[in-house]
Protein backbone atom coordinates (compact mmCIF):
# COMPACT_ATOMS: atom_id res chain seq x y z
CA UNK A 1 0.00 0.00 0.00
CA UNK A 2 1.81 3.53 -0.92
CA UNK A 3 2.45 5.86 1.80
CA UNK A 4 -0.23 8.72 1.65
CA UNK A 5 0.94 12.29 1.51
CA UNK A 6 -1.08 15.36 2.43
CA UNK A 7 0.15 18.77 0.52
CA UNK A 8 -1.68 21.48 2.88
CA UNK A 9 0.16 24.43 1.35
CA UNK A 10 1.09 25.65 -2.22
CA UNK A 11 3.78 23.62 -3.75
CA UNK A 12 4.92 24.01 -7.20
CA UNK A 13 3.32 21.43 -9.15
CA UNK A 14 6.90 20.22 -10.48
CA UNK A 15 7.30 19.44 -6.51
CA UNK A 16 3.49 17.23 -6.46
CA UNK A 17 5.06 15.69 -9.57
CA UNK A 18 8.03 14.27 -7.71
CA UNK A 19 5.88 12.56 -4.74
CA UNK A 20 3.55 10.88 -7.51
CA UNK A 21 6.40 9.89 -9.76
CA UNK A 22 7.92 8.36 -6.69
CA UNK A 23 4.62 5.90 -6.37
CA UNK A 24 3.45 7.92 -3.31
CA UNK A 25 -0.77 8.79 -3.01
CA UNK A 26 -0.79 12.35 -3.07
CA UNK A 27 -4.11 14.96 -2.05
CA UNK A 28 -3.47 18.37 -2.62
CA UNK A 29 -6.02 20.16 0.36
CA UNK A 30 -4.39 24.30 0.62
CA UNK A 31 -6.30 26.57 2.97
CA UNK A 32 -8.09 23.89 5.04
CA UNK A 33 -8.97 25.58 8.48
CA UNK A 34 -7.61 23.62 11.77
CA UNK A 35 -10.36 22.01 12.53
CA UNK A 36 -10.90 20.30 9.00
CA UNK A 37 -7.60 19.34 8.75
CA UNK A 38 -7.65 17.84 12.19
CA UNK A 39 -10.32 15.76 10.86
CA UNK A 40 -8.52 14.10 8.25
CA UNK A 41 -4.45 14.15 9.20
CA UNK A 42 -4.70 10.59 10.91
CA UNK A 43 -5.36 9.17 6.96
CA UNK A 44 -1.64 10.37 6.07
CA UNK A 45 2.04 9.09 6.28
CA UNK A 46 3.54 12.50 5.40
CA UNK A 47 2.87 16.31 5.63
CA UNK A 48 4.20 18.59 3.08
CA UNK A 49 3.70 22.58 4.53
CA UNK A 50 5.13 25.98 3.79
CA UNK A 51 4.43 28.38 6.70
CA UNK A 52 0.88 29.14 6.56
CA UNK A 53 -0.22 25.76 8.05
CA UNK A 54 -0.04 25.30 11.66
CA UNK A 55 1.43 22.10 13.14
CA UNK A 56 0.14 22.18 16.30
CA UNK A 57 0.18 19.81 19.13
CA UNK A 58 -2.89 19.29 19.17
CA UNK A 59 -3.10 18.69 15.38
CA UNK A 60 -0.31 16.06 15.84
CA UNK A 61 -1.97 14.29 18.44
CA UNK A 62 -4.57 13.39 15.91
CA UNK A 63 -2.51 12.30 12.94
CA UNK A 64 -1.95 8.56 14.55
CA UNK A 65 -0.05 7.52 11.07
CA UNK A 66 1.94 10.55 10.67
CA UNK A 67 5.81 9.57 10.07
CA UNK A 68 7.52 12.57 8.92
CA UNK A 69 6.48 16.72 8.30
CA UNK A 70 7.96 18.73 5.40
CA UNK A 71 8.68 22.10 5.05
CA UNK A 72 9.37 23.59 1.99
CA UNK A 73 11.86 26.27 3.46
CA UNK A 74 14.46 27.36 6.14
CA UNK A 75 12.31 28.33 9.21
CA UNK A 76 9.96 25.19 11.39
CA UNK A 77 8.31 27.83 13.75
CA UNK A 78 5.16 26.57 12.39
CA UNK A 79 5.60 22.99 13.55
CA UNK A 80 5.53 22.34 16.89
CA UNK A 81 9.31 20.31 17.32
CA UNK A 82 8.26 19.06 20.77
CA UNK A 83 5.69 17.49 20.04
CA UNK A 84 6.45 16.21 17.15
CA UNK A 85 9.53 14.54 18.73
CA UNK A 86 7.57 12.91 21.18
CA UNK A 87 5.47 11.56 18.86
CA UNK A 88 8.35 10.29 16.91
CA UNK A 89 7.31 12.32 14.03
CA UNK A 90 10.50 13.58 11.85
CA UNK A 91 10.68 17.25 10.65
CA UNK A 92 12.47 17.94 8.02
CA UNK A 93 13.53 21.28 6.56
CA UNK A 94 15.45 22.30 3.34
CA UNK A 95 18.06 24.79 4.82
CA UNK A 96 20.06 25.73 1.44
CA UNK A 97 17.34 25.99 -0.82
CA UNK A 98 18.01 29.99 -1.33
CA UNK A 99 21.56 30.50 -0.28
CA UNK A 100 21.93 31.42 -4.08
CA UNK A 101 19.01 33.73 -3.91
CA UNK A 102 20.11 36.09 -1.33
CA UNK A 103 23.60 35.90 -2.04
CA UNK A 104 22.42 37.32 -5.75
CA UNK A 105 20.44 40.00 -3.89
CA UNK A 106 23.70 40.64 -1.72
CA UNK A 107 25.89 41.05 -5.07
CA UNK A 108 22.91 43.29 -6.47
CA UNK A 109 23.26 45.75 -3.61
CA UNK A 110 26.65 46.02 -4.21
CA UNK A 111 26.59 46.44 -7.85
CA UNK A 112 23.16 49.19 -7.13
CA UNK A 113 25.43 50.92 -4.75
CA UNK A 114 28.65 51.15 -6.43
CA UNK A 115 26.91 52.28 -9.14
CA UNK A 116 24.38 54.53 -7.74
CA UNK A 117 21.59 52.86 -10.07
CA UNK A 118 18.46 53.24 -7.75
CA UNK A 119 18.86 57.26 -7.85
CA UNK A 120 20.05 57.18 -11.58
CA UNK A 121 17.07 55.62 -12.12
CA UNK A 122 14.54 58.42 -10.44
CA UNK A 123 16.78 61.12 -11.30
CA UNK A 124 16.34 59.95 -15.73
CA UNK A 125 12.58 59.31 -14.63
CA UNK A 126 12.23 62.56 -13.40
CA UNK A 127 13.18 64.62 -16.90
CA UNK A 128 16.95 64.78 -15.97
CA UNK A 129 20.45 64.35 -17.49
CA UNK A 130 23.00 63.69 -14.42
CA UNK A 131 26.00 62.39 -15.81
CA UNK A 132 28.38 63.84 -13.43
CA UNK A 133 26.20 63.48 -10.52
CA UNK A 134 26.44 59.33 -11.06
CA UNK A 135 29.77 59.02 -11.27
CA UNK A 136 30.44 55.40 -9.68
CA UNK A 137 33.09 52.74 -8.87
CA UNK A 138 34.31 49.75 -10.57
CA UNK A 139 34.66 46.06 -7.96
CA UNK A 140 37.03 45.37 -9.67
CA UNK A 141 40.49 45.31 -7.58
CA UNK A 142 38.00 46.18 -4.28
CA UNK A 143 37.87 44.78 -1.34
CA UNK A 144 34.88 43.02 -0.37
CA UNK A 145 34.43 41.81 3.51
CA UNK A 146 32.43 39.10 4.09
CA UNK A 147 31.31 38.48 7.84
CA UNK A 148 30.00 34.94 8.08
CA UNK A 149 31.21 32.39 5.23
CA UNK A 150 28.34 29.85 5.36
CA UNK A 151 26.29 28.64 2.82
CA UNK A 152 25.10 32.43 1.31
CA UNK A 153 28.60 34.03 2.08
CA UNK A 154 30.16 31.07 0.50
CA UNK A 155 28.33 32.05 -2.46
CA UNK A 156 28.79 35.62 -2.73
CA UNK A 157 32.74 35.13 -2.13
CA UNK A 158 32.54 32.60 -5.58
CA UNK A 159 30.87 35.83 -6.97
CA UNK A 160 32.57 38.17 -6.11
CA UNK A 161 36.26 36.22 -6.84
CA UNK A 162 34.93 36.32 -10.71
CA UNK A 163 34.61 39.39 -10.47
CA UNK A 164 38.02 40.09 -9.30
CA UNK A 165 37.66 41.26 -5.86
CA UNK A 166 39.77 40.56 -3.09
CA UNK A 167 38.05 39.19 -0.36
CA UNK A 168 38.79 39.30 3.43
CA UNK A 169 36.29 37.54 5.96
CA UNK A 170 35.97 37.13 9.87
CA UNK A 171 33.93 33.78 10.95
CA UNK A 172 35.58 32.44 14.05
CA UNK A 173 33.92 28.79 13.02
CA UNK A 174 36.04 28.54 10.33
CA UNK A 175 40.01 27.54 9.78
CA UNK A 176 42.24 29.52 7.65
CA UNK A 177 42.73 26.36 5.76
CA UNK A 178 39.32 26.08 4.99
CA UNK A 179 39.34 29.77 4.24
CA UNK A 180 42.22 29.65 1.92
CA UNK A 181 40.04 27.08 -0.02
CA UNK A 182 37.03 29.22 -0.47
CA UNK A 183 39.74 31.57 -2.12
CA UNK A 184 39.69 34.79 0.90
CA UNK A 185 41.80 35.47 3.72
CA UNK A 186 40.29 34.74 6.97
CA UNK A 187 40.71 38.25 9.33
CA UNK A 188 39.70 39.55 12.55
CA UNK A 189 36.70 41.75 12.50
CA UNK A 190 38.82 45.31 13.37
CA UNK A 191 41.01 44.18 10.33
CA UNK A 192 37.81 43.59 7.92
CA UNK A 193 36.07 47.31 8.97
CA UNK A 194 39.46 48.76 8.09
CA UNK A 195 40.21 47.03 4.82
CA UNK A 196 37.24 46.69 3.12
CA UNK A 197 35.73 48.71 0.67
CA UNK A 198 32.22 46.94 0.10
CA UNK A 199 31.31 44.95 3.57
CA UNK A 200 28.43 42.19 3.53
CA UNK A 201 26.86 40.87 6.56
CA UNK A 202 25.49 36.73 6.43
CA UNK A 203 25.56 35.88 10.08
CA UNK A 204 22.39 34.94 12.31
CA UNK A 205 21.20 37.73 15.10
CA UNK A 206 21.81 36.61 18.20
CA UNK A 207 22.81 38.52 21.45
CA UNK A 208 26.69 38.78 20.00
CA UNK A 209 25.72 40.08 16.58
CA UNK A 210 23.04 42.33 17.76
CA UNK A 211 23.91 45.62 16.67
CA UNK A 212 27.25 44.44 15.60
CA UNK A 213 27.60 47.10 13.10
CA UNK A 214 27.51 50.14 15.37
CA UNK A 215 28.79 53.82 15.77
CA UNK A 216 31.74 52.67 16.39
CA UNK A 217 32.46 49.77 14.05
CA UNK A 218 31.14 52.43 11.28
CA UNK A 219 33.74 54.81 12.54
CA UNK A 220 36.60 52.52 11.92
CA UNK A 221 35.10 51.69 8.09
CA UNK A 222 37.01 53.47 5.39
CA UNK A 223 35.38 56.42 4.41
CA UNK A 224 33.38 55.79 1.40
CA UNK A 225 32.83 52.13 2.10
CA UNK A 226 29.18 50.64 1.41
CA UNK A 227 27.65 48.20 3.73
CA UNK A 228 25.39 45.47 2.81
CA UNK A 229 22.72 43.62 5.01
CA UNK A 230 20.36 40.89 3.41
CA UNK A 231 21.00 38.68 6.81
CA UNK A 232 19.12 39.54 9.70
CA UNK A 233 17.34 42.50 11.07
CA UNK A 234 18.92 44.35 14.29
CA UNK A 235 22.76 43.40 12.97
CA UNK A 236 23.34 47.26 12.36
CA UNK A 237 22.03 50.11 14.31
CA UNK A 238 20.00 51.72 11.52
CA UNK A 239 19.99 55.10 13.36
CA UNK A 240 23.80 55.07 13.61
CA UNK A 241 23.75 53.96 10.04
CA UNK A 242 21.91 56.82 9.33
CA UNK A 243 24.57 59.25 10.54
CA UNK A 244 27.02 57.74 9.25
CA UNK A 245 25.42 58.21 5.58
CA UNK A 246 24.58 61.53 6.63
CA UNK A 247 28.07 62.71 7.23
CA UNK A 248 29.24 61.30 4.22
CA UNK A 249 31.80 59.20 5.84
CA UNK A 250 29.95 56.05 4.20
CA UNK A 251 29.76 55.94 0.66
CA UNK A 252 26.12 53.85 0.43
CA UNK A 253 24.32 51.33 2.39
CA UNK A 254 21.41 49.00 1.52
CA UNK A 255 19.02 46.64 3.52
CA UNK A 256 16.94 44.34 2.51
CA UNK A 257 16.04 43.18 6.38
CA UNK A 258 14.88 46.01 9.29
CA UNK A 259 14.60 45.86 13.36
CA UNK A 260 11.75 46.59 12.44
CA UNK A 261 9.49 45.10 9.61
CA UNK A 262 7.71 47.14 7.77
CA UNK A 263 10.04 49.98 8.76
CA UNK A 264 8.37 53.28 10.02
CA UNK A 265 7.86 55.99 6.97
CA UNK A 266 9.59 58.37 8.91
CA UNK A 267 12.74 55.95 9.29
CA UNK A 268 15.85 57.93 9.48
CA UNK A 269 17.47 56.06 6.65
CA UNK A 270 14.73 56.78 3.82
CA UNK A 271 15.37 60.78 3.43
CA UNK A 272 18.99 59.53 2.97
CA UNK A 273 20.93 59.55 -0.85
CA UNK A 274 22.62 56.49 -1.31
CA UNK A 275 20.77 54.57 0.59
CA UNK A 276 19.06 51.23 -1.12
CA UNK A 277 16.51 49.18 0.58
CA UNK A 278 14.16 45.93 -0.22
CA UNK A 279 11.45 44.46 1.34
CA UNK A 280 12.86 41.19 3.12
CA UNK A 281 13.01 39.53 -0.59
CA UNK A 282 16.26 37.77 -0.05
CA UNK A 283 14.81 34.52 -0.69
CA UNK A 284 12.17 35.62 -2.75
CA UNK A 285 12.93 34.25 -6.25
CA UNK A 286 10.95 31.99 -8.53
CA UNK A 287 13.55 29.89 -8.89
CA UNK A 288 14.20 29.60 -4.92
CA UNK A 289 10.34 28.93 -3.98
CA UNK A 290 10.29 26.45 -6.84
CA UNK A 291 13.82 24.87 -5.43
CA UNK A 292 12.63 24.39 -1.86
CA UNK A 293 9.45 22.72 -3.08
CA UNK A 294 11.20 20.32 -5.05
CA UNK A 295 13.68 19.67 -2.89
CA UNK A 296 11.18 18.53 0.37
CA UNK A 297 9.36 16.26 -1.72
CA UNK A 298 12.28 14.88 -2.61
CA UNK A 299 13.67 14.38 1.21
CA UNK A 300 9.67 12.82 1.86
CA UNK A 301 9.38 11.01 -1.28
CA UNK A 302 13.43 9.29 0.13
CA UNK A 303 12.41 8.74 3.83
CA UNK A 304 8.97 7.56 2.90
CA UNK A 305 10.19 5.14 0.20
CA UNK A 306 13.73 3.91 1.32
CA UNK A 307 13.92 5.42 5.24
CA UNK A 308 16.49 8.46 3.82
CA UNK A 309 16.87 10.76 6.61
CA UNK A 310 18.15 14.69 4.97
CA UNK A 311 17.72 17.79 6.71
CA UNK A 312 15.81 16.82 9.59
CA UNK A 313 15.40 19.43 12.42
CA UNK A 314 14.85 17.21 15.27
CA UNK A 315 16.06 13.54 16.16
CA UNK A 316 14.73 11.16 13.71
CA UNK A 317 14.67 6.76 13.95
CA UNK A 318 15.54 5.74 17.94
CA UNK A 319 13.23 3.64 19.21
CA UNK A 320 10.88 5.28 21.84
CA UNK A 321 11.89 3.94 24.77
CA UNK A 322 15.73 5.58 24.09
CA UNK A 323 13.88 8.42 23.39
CA UNK A 324 12.17 8.80 26.29
CA UNK A 325 15.34 8.43 27.73
CA UNK A 326 17.30 10.76 25.84
CA UNK A 327 14.57 13.57 26.14
CA UNK A 328 15.02 15.30 28.88
CA UNK A 329 19.19 15.52 28.04
CA UNK A 330 18.29 16.93 24.79
CA UNK A 331 17.30 20.41 25.44
CA UNK A 332 20.31 20.26 28.25
CA UNK A 333 22.75 19.88 25.39
CA UNK A 334 21.52 22.24 23.33
CA UNK A 335 21.77 25.06 26.16
CA UNK A 336 25.32 23.76 27.29
CA UNK A 337 26.40 23.82 23.54
CA UNK A 338 25.01 27.17 23.63
CA UNK A 339 26.75 28.07 26.37
CA UNK A 340 30.09 26.88 24.94
CA UNK A 341 29.99 28.72 22.02
CA UNK A 342 29.55 32.02 24.13
CA UNK A 343 32.35 30.95 26.22
CA UNK A 344 34.94 28.85 23.35
CA UNK A 345 38.14 30.42 22.21
CA UNK A 346 38.77 32.22 19.12
CA UNK A 347 39.13 29.17 16.31
CA UNK A 348 37.34 26.28 17.86
CA UNK A 349 39.42 23.30 16.79
CA UNK A 350 37.42 20.63 18.86
CA UNK A 351 34.57 19.78 20.56
CA UNK A 352 33.98 16.91 23.23
CA UNK A 353 31.15 15.66 24.42
CA UNK A 354 31.38 13.20 27.62
CA UNK A 355 28.69 11.48 28.68
CA UNK A 356 28.53 9.69 32.35
CA UNK A 357 26.75 7.63 34.34
CA UNK A 358 23.44 5.88 33.11
CA UNK A 359 22.43 8.09 30.22
CA UNK A 360 26.42 6.09 29.24
CA UNK A 361 24.20 3.00 28.31
CA UNK A 362 22.20 4.54 25.41
CA UNK A 363 23.44 5.66 22.18
CA UNK A 364 24.86 9.17 22.72
CA UNK A 365 25.03 10.28 19.30
CA UNK A 366 21.94 12.18 18.99
CA UNK A 367 23.32 14.47 22.38
CA UNK A 368 26.42 14.73 20.57
CA UNK A 369 24.43 16.33 17.39
CA UNK A 370 22.29 18.62 19.52
CA UNK A 371 25.02 19.88 21.48
CA UNK A 372 26.80 20.60 18.49
CA UNK A 373 23.86 22.35 16.82
CA UNK A 374 23.45 24.51 19.50
CA UNK A 375 27.43 25.12 19.44
CA UNK A 376 27.24 26.14 15.86
CA UNK A 377 23.91 28.03 15.87
CA UNK A 378 25.12 31.11 17.30
CA UNK A 379 27.68 31.70 14.48
CA UNK A 380 25.74 30.47 11.21
CA UNK A 381 23.67 32.30 9.20
CA UNK A 382 21.78 29.45 8.00
CA UNK A 383 20.03 27.14 10.73
CA UNK A 384 21.73 23.88 11.74
CA UNK A 385 19.97 20.73 12.78
CA UNK A 386 21.03 17.66 14.60
CA UNK A 387 21.81 16.09 11.10
CA UNK A 388 23.92 18.32 9.49
CA UNK A 389 25.88 19.60 12.34
CA UNK A 390 28.54 17.18 12.18
CA UNK A 391 29.00 17.53 8.62
CA UNK A 392 29.02 21.49 9.03
CA UNK A 393 31.42 21.17 11.77
CA UNK A 394 33.79 18.68 9.46
CA UNK A 395 33.51 21.75 6.46
CA UNK A 396 34.57 23.91 9.46
CA UNK A 397 37.86 21.69 10.43
CA UNK A 398 35.83 21.05 14.05
CA UNK A 399 36.63 17.75 15.42
CA UNK A 400 33.79 16.12 17.33
CA UNK A 401 35.15 13.58 20.13
CA UNK A 402 32.25 11.28 21.78
CA UNK A 403 33.15 9.87 24.63
CA UNK A 404 31.24 7.32 27.10
CA UNK A 405 32.07 7.22 30.58
CA UNK A 406 30.24 4.89 33.20
CA UNK A 407 31.78 6.73 36.21
CA UNK A 408 28.91 8.68 37.52
CA UNK A 409 30.75 11.45 39.38
CA UNK A 410 28.23 12.87 41.87
CA UNK A 411 25.32 12.88 39.48
CA UNK A 412 23.33 10.09 37.88
CA UNK A 413 23.53 11.23 34.81
CA UNK A 414 26.44 14.29 33.70
CA UNK A 415 27.17 15.74 30.37
CA UNK A 416 30.32 17.86 30.05
CA UNK A 417 31.21 19.82 26.94
CA UNK A 418 34.87 20.84 26.52
CA UNK A 419 35.46 23.29 23.63
CA UNK A 420 38.98 23.68 22.73
CA UNK A 421 40.69 26.06 20.59
CA UNK A 422 43.52 29.29 19.98
CA UNK A 423 44.35 29.74 23.24
CA UNK A 424 42.50 27.44 25.35
CA UNK A 425 39.47 25.45 26.47
CA UNK A 426 36.34 25.98 27.74
CA UNK A 427 34.44 23.41 29.85
CA UNK A 428 30.83 23.34 30.82
CA UNK A 429 28.73 20.43 32.62
CA UNK A 430 24.89 20.47 33.31
CA UNK A 431 22.49 17.60 34.41
CA UNK A 432 18.94 17.07 34.72
CA UNK A 433 17.15 16.30 38.00
CA UNK A 434 13.82 14.41 37.70
CA UNK A 435 12.71 14.43 33.89
CA UNK A 436 12.38 17.55 33.98
CA UNK A 437 14.73 20.38 35.61
CA UNK A 438 18.00 21.04 33.42
CA UNK A 439 20.74 22.51 35.71
CA UNK A 440 24.08 24.07 34.84
CA UNK A 441 26.77 22.17 37.29
CA UNK A 442 30.11 23.65 35.97
CA UNK A 443 31.52 26.20 33.91
CA UNK A 444 35.04 25.61 33.68
CA UNK A 445 36.64 25.02 37.16
CA UNK A 446 34.17 26.46 39.28
CA UNK A 447 31.30 23.75 40.43
CA UNK A 448 27.38 25.44 40.48
CA UNK A 449 23.88 24.73 40.47
CA UNK A 450 22.43 27.39 37.82
CA UNK A 451 19.46 27.24 35.46
CA UNK A 452 20.66 27.41 32.06
CA UNK A 453 17.76 29.66 30.33
CA UNK A 454 17.32 33.23 29.47
CA UNK A 455 19.52 36.03 29.38
CA UNK A 456 22.39 35.55 31.60
CA UNK A 457 25.20 37.54 33.26
CA UNK A 458 28.31 35.80 34.14
CA UNK A 459 30.77 37.35 36.59
CA UNK A 460 34.49 35.83 37.55
CA UNK A 461 36.08 38.42 40.49
CA UNK A 462 38.37 37.52 43.15
CA UNK A 463 36.75 35.91 46.30
CA UNK A 464 36.87 38.92 48.39
CA UNK A 465 33.88 40.27 50.75
CA UNK A 466 31.22 42.77 49.02
CA UNK A 467 31.34 41.95 45.65
CA UNK A 468 28.33 40.30 45.67
CA UNK A 469 26.45 43.24 47.07
CA UNK A 470 28.06 46.12 44.83
CA UNK A 471 26.96 43.71 41.56
CA UNK A 472 23.44 43.38 42.90
CA UNK A 473 23.68 47.42 43.44
CA UNK A 474 25.41 48.34 40.27
CA UNK A 475 22.66 45.79 38.37
CA UNK A 476 19.42 47.70 40.15
CA UNK A 477 20.99 51.31 39.60
CA UNK A 478 20.47 50.32 35.81
CA UNK A 479 17.37 48.67 35.78
CA UNK A 480 18.60 45.39 35.70
CA UNK A 481 16.30 42.29 37.82
CA UNK A 482 18.39 39.16 38.82
CA UNK A 483 15.63 36.47 38.76
CA UNK A 484 18.53 34.04 40.10
CA UNK A 485 21.56 33.99 41.49
CA UNK A 486 24.43 30.72 41.63
CA UNK A 487 27.78 31.51 43.41
CA UNK A 488 30.93 29.33 43.53
CA UNK A 489 34.11 29.74 44.57
CA UNK A 490 37.97 28.09 43.88
CA UNK A 491 39.00 25.73 46.78
CA UNK A 492 41.84 28.07 47.04
CA UNK A 493 39.69 31.18 47.71
CA UNK A 494 41.50 32.55 44.73
CA UNK A 495 38.58 33.11 42.57
CA UNK A 496 34.69 33.83 42.83
CA UNK A 497 32.17 33.22 40.12
CA UNK A 498 28.39 34.62 39.85
CA UNK A 499 25.80 33.05 37.20
CA UNK A 500 23.46 35.32 37.30
CA UNK A 501 19.56 35.04 35.14
CA UNK A 502 18.15 38.71 34.93
CA UNK A 503 14.94 39.50 33.25
CA UNK A 504 16.01 41.35 29.82
CA UNK A 505 19.46 41.89 28.53
CA UNK A 506 21.91 44.78 30.13
CA UNK A 507 21.46 48.00 28.51
CA UNK A 508 24.65 48.94 26.42
CA UNK A 509 26.97 50.70 29.18
CA UNK A 510 25.80 48.54 32.23
CA UNK A 511 28.59 45.57 31.50
CA UNK A 512 31.22 48.28 31.91
CA UNK A 513 30.29 50.01 35.11
CA UNK A 514 30.10 46.38 36.57
CA UNK A 515 33.72 46.02 34.94
CA UNK A 516 35.00 48.88 37.46
CA UNK A 517 33.42 47.54 40.41
CA UNK A 518 36.25 47.13 43.14
CA UNK A 519 37.24 43.03 42.54
CA UNK A 520 35.74 42.24 39.54
CA UNK A 521 38.04 40.48 36.87
CA UNK A 522 35.60 39.57 34.60
CA UNK A 523 31.99 40.00 33.17
CA UNK A 524 30.02 38.92 30.06
CA UNK A 525 26.35 38.93 29.00
CA UNK A 526 25.13 35.61 26.92
CA UNK A 527 21.77 34.60 25.98
CA UNK A 528 20.51 30.43 26.53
Amino acid sequence: MAARVLVSDDLSPEAVAVLKQAGLEVDVKVGLKPDALEAIIGDYDALAVRSATKVTAKLLEKASRLRVIGRAGVGVDNVDLDAATRRGVVVMNTPGGSSITVAELALSMILALSRHVPAATASVKAGKWEKKRFQGHELAGKTLGVVGIGNIGSVLVDRALAMKMRVVAYDPFISAEAAAKLGVERVELDALWAQADVVSLHVPLTEQTRNLVDAKVLARMKKGALLVNCARGGIVDERALADALASGHLGGAALDVFEQEPPPADHPLFGLDGFVATPHIGASTEEAQSAVAVAVAEQLAAYLNHGVVKNAVNVPGLPREIMDQLAPFLPLCEKLGSLAAQLAPQGPSEVTVEVAGELAAVPIRPLAARTLAGFLRHHLETPVNDVSAPAVAKERGIAVREVRSAEPHDYASLVTVTVRGQGGEAQVAGTVYGKREARLVRVDGFRLEAVPEGHVILCENDDAPGVVGNLGTALGAAGVNIARISLSRLDDHSRAFAFLNVDSAPAPGVLEQVRRLPHVRAVRSIHL
